[in-house]
């Protein structure tokens, strides 16, 4: 298959190129730099303009456009958080449907079902509330021009994908210090993917052409916050004996807080795990040895 990519250049986005490339797809790249390389293309989602021939007998087209979520929100920083997806799929859904291709995986985030505290939800539940479950429901409808004219659209409703970058990058210093802590009560779900997991599962999803619609992507069984912060330890035989507490927290970061650090989303991979889907990783402590 030709696969065109845009978000190539992040914590997924260049593991999986080099995952398509090995399973003998050509990847293409969507790039923002001014003189791109072979096999890259020229693009500006603000100003909704692509290079010509990018989309050119292409197949499926990947969006893992969007910028870090930070920590604590200011107005102007949601709005970037907003722009940074919702402007990249407005464009790609319209090249789409305009050049008929067939797949537009799009992606989109596991928040989409707000706090759900101990009710386990999949593809079916219904969206929830707050700043992000409301992004993730206009990030998904932004595809809509590619799913009216026809082609196949996926939703990557990821969860906290475990890698050396990302979360655990800042993460582990602290907890190599002793300075791990559980966050307030420590009984919020976090649904985690191990980033090996992730890069097959988003390749499953390009290869097998009848799945569409929204995919968790997270491993069969979330940790709790008390339990994921346990493990981390364990891993890097620290101790973790910290805890802190849910009005700290609000202090610190605001209304980030609620939705990044003790927001409950117990979800699982119903859709993949019906499709066959094989994770590798479906023990906490194996996924966070990446760190070990």
């Amino acid at each position: 298959m030709r696969i065109l990519i845009a978000g190539s250049s992040g914590l997924i986005g260049r593991p999986l190129m080099a995952a398509l490339r090995e399973s003998g797809h050509e990847v293409r790249r969507l790039v923002r730099a001014s003189s791109p390389a072979a096999g890259e293309y020229r693009w500006d989602p603000p100003a909704g303009r692509v290079e010509d021939g990018a989309f050119d007998g292409v197949d499926a087209v990947i969006n893992l456009c969007g910028s870090p979520m930070g920590m604590r929100w200011s107005a102007a920083r949601k709005q970037m958080i907003v722009d940074s997806r919702i402007e990249p799929t407005d464009v790609l859904a319209e090249e789409v449907a305009e050049h008929g291709v067939p797949s537009l995986l799009n992606a989109s985030a596991i928040s989409f079902y707000g706090d759900t505290g101990e009710t386990v939800v999949d593809e079916t539940s219904a969206a929830g509330q707050g700043f992000l479950a409301g992004l993730c429901q206009r990030w998904e409808a932004a595809t809509g021009p590619a799913v009216r004219a026809g082609a196949r659209v996926v939703h990557l409703r990821t969860g906290l994908v475990l890698a050396r970058g990302g979360l655990l990058g800042p993460l582990a210093p602290l907890f190599r210090l002793g300075l791990g802590a559980r966050l307030g009560d420590g009984r919020q779900f976090m649904p985690w993917i191990s980033l090996a997991d992730e890069v097959a599962a988003i390749r499953f999803l390009v290869e097998h052409e009848t799945l569409t619609g929204p995919v968790n992507l997270c491993a069969p069984e979330p940790a709790t916050n008390a339990e994921f912060t346990r493990t981390l330890a364990r891993v890097l035989h620290r101790p973790a004996p910290w805890w802190v507490p849910a009005s700290a927290l609000r202090l610190a970061l605001g209304e980030a807080a609620d939705e990044l650090a003790l927001m409950s989303v117990r979800a699982v991979p119903a859709v993949l795990t019906k499709a066959g889907f094989s994770f590798t990783d479906t023990r906490l402590e194996r996924a966070l040895a990446v760190v070990g």
